[in-house]
């Protein structure tokens, strides 16, 4: 993988904006992407599966987009929750900024975009969304959920979509027994070659 690929911190690539249409919570909106970021021309197929399947995030409280690029998750989740706050991590930070820019633009002042260590520790989520980075590798896969599913508070449920050619049916299985079990590990629909998983946390 070359330097300049969506998971690195400081891609090499030009940091040259440009300005393209999504459709966002409903209706079409103007957004800011960038080279070297995660699916710069548009909603990618995994993610448009994951807004069209996953019920509506928790009206109030914390919710977490797991590797935001520019943002479409973590926009779509505050346009939807207007009450709740919504934090974007990703380790990119070209997507960091692309992510804030974006949400500034819609005006929505709920969007925290950050690096993982900027996230309190002690929060717990009510609602987690992600088109988890498969490609980073099977551990850092792992690590990655691992880090963050358990922060689910709660009564709280994580909707996560995974290309079944890359490996979804082996995930849900792993994270079955990585899991508390009365935790929910549950395949919730299949779309367009992606399998939507729901994680539950009982409340």
């Amino acid at each position: 993988m070359g330097s300049d690929h969506y998971f690195s911190a400081q891609p090499s690539t030009p940091f040259t904006r440009r300005s393209i249409t999504a459709i966002l919570g409903g209706a079409e909106r103007r957004v800011t992407t960038s080279g070297g970021i995660f699916s710069p021309d548009g909603v990618d197929k995994g993610t448009a599966v994951l807004l069209a399947g996953a019920p509506a995030p928790a009206p109030a409280g914390a919710l977490l987009d797991i590797g935001c690029g520019w943002g479409p998750i973590a926009l779509s989740m505050a346009l939807a929750s207007p009450a709740a706050t919504v934090y974007a991590v990703d380790i990119n930070e070209r997507s960091i900024e692309l992510t804030r820019q974006n949400a500034a633009d819609l005006g929505l002042a709920n969007v925290v975009a950050g690096l993982p260590e900027s996230v309190p520790e002690d929060l717990r989520f009510d609602t987690i969304w992600s088109n988890p980075p498969i490609r980073i590798g099977k551990e850092a896969l792992h690590e990655l959920l691992l880090r963050w599913l358990p922060r689910l508070a709660p009564g709280g449920e994580a909707w996560l979509v995974v290309q079944k050619n890359l490996g979804s049916d082996s995930l849900q299985s792993w994270l079955g027994g990585q899991l508390p079990a009365a935790w929910t590990v549950e395949r919730a629909a299949t779309a367009k070659s992606f399998r939507l998983l729901r994680v539950a946390r009982p409340a």
